[in-house]
C-alpha cells in the first residue's frame, strides 16, 4: 500500500521553527547602514501581535488584507500575521500606479491595506473614495506624512504595542482551525497586456512546493538568503516563505539598487535573481577584462576555462584527474575566488527564474563556481514547475519537473502542467479559469519540448513569437538575450512583428559608453548628443555584428535606435519582474520604430509605382 505523503501547513512550520530556534536570527534588515537581526522569538511575537490586531480590526477568516509596500521586515511579518489570522494576503507591487492599486484592492475586496512609504500612501489616498470596503490603512514608516481621512489610520509600530490580549484565545482557535484548503494569497499577475488576474493559491499549493524543494535542495536551518526581488512576486515570496519554513535566516533588502553592497555585507548562501541580474554582472566583468592588459586577460580566460572543466566534470563529464584538479585549485586561488567575492563569497547556489537566461552567461557563472539553479515556473503554479539539480545541470534546458509535478506537451507544443502546486483558479473569473485548463491540465501558454531524459526545454511564449512579413518566426527573448550580453548594452527591445526585418531599440550602458567615448576623445554635451554621434553609432554596428554571429540571418537585428533613457516600471514599460511590456514600448517609441523602416517602406512603394 502506497504511503500517503504528509502536507505541512506553513503556519505549523513557522511555529515549529520559532519554538526550536527561538534565540537564532529569523530575519534581518538594513537600516542606517547596518544590518539588524530579529530573533525567531521576537519575530513570532510580532506575528502573533499583528494577527490579534487584524482580529481587533474585525477581520474574519478568509477576508483580504493588501500589502502595498517594498521589501522590509514589516512586510514579511504582516504576511505571516495574515496567515495566522487566516486572512488572505494580497500583495501589490510598490511601483504600481494608483489606478492599478485601486483595481486590485477592489477586485480582492481588501479591508486593510499596509502602505510602505509616502509614495504608496499617497496613491492609496488618491483612490480611497473609490474603495468603499477599505476600512483601515497601516503606515509602515513613521516618516509618512498623513492627511485626515474618513477611515482609520494606524502607525505600524504603535500596533505592536496595542493591548489586544482579549483576542489571544481567538488567535489560538484560528491557528487550530487552519486548513490546507484555505486561500493563502491572491497574487495579481502583472502580465504584459490587459487587466491583472488574481491567482488563487492555497496552503496546499505552498505545502506541496515546500515538500518538493526539500527533496532536491541542500538548504535549511542556519543558512542565509537575501531577498532583493519584490516580495510581491511569487518567485521571491515563495522562496522566502520556504526559507523561513526550513529555519533559514532571511535578509530583507528594501532598495534593490543596493544589492551589490548587501551581498558583500550580508554574505548570503543563496539569493533569487532574474537573468538580467546575472547579465549585468557578466557584462561588468567582461567590460573590465576587455580593458585589462593582455597578460591579465589571458590569466582570466585560462582560469575560467579551468573552472568550466570542473563544472563539466561535476555534471556528467570526464573526471578531472589529479593534474586537472591542481589547475582548478590554482585558478580558484588566482582568479575565481575573487570573482565569487563580488557576490559575497559564501554563495552555494542561486535560483534563477523569470525568463530564459543566455547560455553563455549561464556557463560563465558555473565556471567561476556559482551554481545557478535555473528553472521554469509561473504564478499559477506556485513558482517552480521544473528546475536544474546540482550535478545534473543542463545549460540548454530548464531542468526536470519537481518530483510530484507532471508535465506534458500539448497542441502547438504548449507545455501542460498538473499537480498540487497548480492554482485553484483566477479570482472572480470562472470563465478564464475554465479556459486555462484542458482535461485537468493547466495550459501554460509556453512552447517547449521534453527530451529523452525527461528534461524540459522552453522555446518561447506561444503568444510572444513574432512573425515577420516574410513568414519567419522570431523568438524575441532569444535575440534579446544574445544582444544583451554586450557590456555596452543595458536593455534591448526587439521589433519584428509584421516587419520585413528585425530591428531593435537599444539602451546603452551609459557608464561604460562614456568611458569609451572619453578614450576616443568624443565631445558631447549630454547623453542624447552622445548616442547620435556617428562614431558611437558605428561602434554599436560593429559590436552588434559580432554578438549576433550565432543567430540565423533572418533573426539578426538589421537596424537599431539608441535611446537616451532606460525602459522603466514607473512609465509602464517594464513589469515588476523587469519583463518588457512590448505594447507600451511600441506605442511610446512609435516614431523611432517607424523611422527604422522608413527607407525600406519608401523602397517598396517606389518599386510598386515602377511596376504600375
Amino acid at each position: 500500500m502506497a504511503q500517503t505523503k504528509k502536507f505541512h501547513h506553513l503556519v505549523e512550520l513557522i511555529e515549529k521553527q520559532a519554538k526550536e530556534r527561538a534565540s537564532f536570527a529569523a530575519i534581518s534588515y538594513r537600516a542606517d547602514a547596518l544590518w539588524h537581526d530579529v530573533t525567531w522569538a521576537d519575530f513570532n511575537r510580532q506575528i502573533n501581535q499583528l494577527a490579534k490586531v487584524l482580529m481587533h480590526f474585525g477581520m474574519q477568516p478568509q477576508e483580504k488584507i493588501a500589502l502595498f509596500a517594498q521589501n522590509s521586515e514589516k512586510w514579511i511579518t504582516a504576511d505571516c500575521a495574515g496567515m495566522k489570522a487566516r486572512a488572505v494576503v494580497v500583495p501589490i507591487y510598490p511601483t504600481n500606479t494608483a489606478d492599478q492599486a485601486r483595481y486590485i484592492i477592489n477586485d480582492a475586496q481588501a479591508k486593510v491595506v499596509f502602505v510602505g512609504d509616502q509614495e504608496q500612501y499617497d496613491k492609496t489616498v488618491a483612490v480611497l473614495s473609490e474603495c468603499p470596503q477599505l476600512s483601515h490603512i497601516v503606515l509602515m514608516k513613521p516618516s509618512i506624512e498623513r492627511v485626515e481621512l474618513d477611515i482609520e489610520q494606524h502607525d505600524y509600530q504603535s500596533l505592536l504595542e496595542l493591548d489586544v490580549a482579549e483576542h489571544a484565545d481567538e488567535l489560538i482557535k484560528r491557528i487550530n482551525e487552519r486548513s490546507l484548503d484555505d486561500l493563502l494569497t491572491l497574487i495579481y499577475t502583472s502580465g504584459t497586456t490587459g487587466e491583472p488576474k488574481g491567482v488563487m493559491l492555497d496552503y496546499r499549493n505552498f505545502a506541496s512546493t515546500t515538500r518538493q524543494h526539500v527533496e532536491i535542495l541542500d538548504f535549511g536551518a542556519g543558512d542565509r538568503t537575501l531577498a532583493f526581488l519584490p516580495l510581491s512576486h511569487v518567485f521571491e515570496r515563495g522562496w522566502t516563505l520556504y526559507a523561513l519554513s526550513q529555519g533559514a535566516q532571511v535578509g530583507l533588502l528594501e532598495d534593490p539598487m543596493q544589492v551589490q553592497q548587501a551581498l558583500t555585507e550580508f554574505k548570503p548562501h543563496t539569493m533569487c535573481a532574474v537573468p538580467r541580474f546575472f547579465e549585468k554582472v557578466y557584462s561588468a566583468v567582461a567590460d573590465k577584462v576587455s580593458n585589462a592588459p593582455a597578460s591579465r586577460r589571458a590569466l582570466f580566460h585560462w582560469a575560467v576555462n579551468q573552472g568550466n572543466r570542473k563544472f563539466l566534470s561535476q555534471n556528467g563529464g570526464k573526471a578531472l584527474g589529479l593534474f586537472g584538479q591542481l589547475k582548478v585549485n590554482l585558478a580558484n586561488k588566482l582568479v575565481l575566488r575573487k570573482l565569487r567575492g563580488v557576490l559575497g563569497g559564501q554563495i552555494r547556489f542561486m535560483p534563477c527564474g523569470g525568463a530564459k537566461i543566455d547560455e553563455q552567461v549561464h556557463e560563465f557563472f558555473h565556471s567561476i563556481g556559482v551554481t545557478l539553479i535555473c528553472g521554469y515556473g509561473m504564478t499559477e503554479t506556485t513558482a517552480t514547475i521544473t528546475c536544474g539539480r546540482p550535478g545534473q545541470i543542463n545549460l540548454k534546458a530548464t531542468g526536470p519537473a519537481l518530483p510530484e509535478v507532471q508535465i506534458k506537451i500539448g497542441k502547438d507544443d504548449e507545455v501542460l502542467v498538473k499537480g498540487d502546486t497548480v492554482m485553484r483558479g483566477y479570482y472572480n473569473r470562472p470563465e478564464e479559469t475554465e479556459a486555462s485548463f484542458e482535461d485537468g491540465w493547466f495550459k501554460t501558454g509556453d512552447a517547449g519540448h521534453i527530451d529523452e531524459h525527461g528534461v524540459l526545454h522552453i522555446t518561447d511564449r506561444i503568444k510572444e513569437l513574432m512573425k515577420t512579413s516574410n513568414g519567419k518566426y522570431i523568438a524575441p527573448q532569444r535575440v534579446e538575450g544574445m544582444v544583451g550580453r554586450d557590456p555596452l548594452i543595458e536593455q534591448v527591445a526587439i521589433i519584428a512583428e509584421a516587419r520585413n526585418y528585425v530591428s531593435a531599440l537599444i539602451v546603452p550602458a551609459f557608464e561604460s559608453l562614456e568611458v569609451w567615448a572619453k578614450e576616443k576623445g568624443i565631445k558631447y554635451k549630454d547623453q542624447l548628443e552622445l548616442i547620435q554621434h556617428s562614431e558611437v553609432v558605428e561602434h554599436f554596428e560593429k559590436r552588434l555584428k559580432e554578438v549576433q554571429k550565432e543567430l540565423a540571418k533572418f533573426e539578426q537585428v538589421k537596424k537599431f535606435t539608441l535611446l537616451p533613457r532606460e525602459f522603466c516600471m514607473k512609465r509602464g514599460e517594464l513589469t515588476p519582474t523587469l519583463k518588457l511590456r512590448r505594447k507600451v514600448i511600441n506605442e511610446r517609441f512609435e516614431a523611432e520604430i517607424e523611422s527604422m523602416y522608413a527607407k525600406a517602406k519608401k523602397f517598396v512603394e517606389a518599386k510598386k509605382a515602377s511596376i504600375k
